[in-house]
């Protein structure tokens, strides 16, 4: 039997990372960005977009982080709605 384990507010499924993202950003600060993702911390979102994502843990809709790394890259880590896959991106690879 397979059990999900829940660190945070919602699980996260299956973490993936596109190429670019994974040559770019450093695997040791991602996993940070990432345990603040789950507890909620939506990083530099406008406020509607956070409150959005609120609405969004109720509702089960898809949750979005932005956060820059220490050499202020900006990336982004998207939750799916039915919380099968969080992908950890740039926006270039939107």
């Amino acid at each position: 039997m397979r059990r999900r384990i829940v660190i945070g507010l919602f699980t996260l499924g299956k973490i993936v990372i596109t190429a670019h993202a994974k040559n770019v950003l450093d695997p040791k600060e991602v996993l940070e960005f990432l345990a603040r993702h789950v507890q909620g911390d939506w990083g530099d979102l406008c406020e509607e977009d956070k409150a959005e994502n609120e609405r969004g843990l109720i509702h089960q809709l898809r949750l979005l982080s932005v956060y820059e790394d220490s050499h202020r890259t900006k990336f982004w880590i998207i939750t799916e709605a039915d919380r099968s896959y969080t992908t950890i991106l740039l926006p270039e690879d939107y």
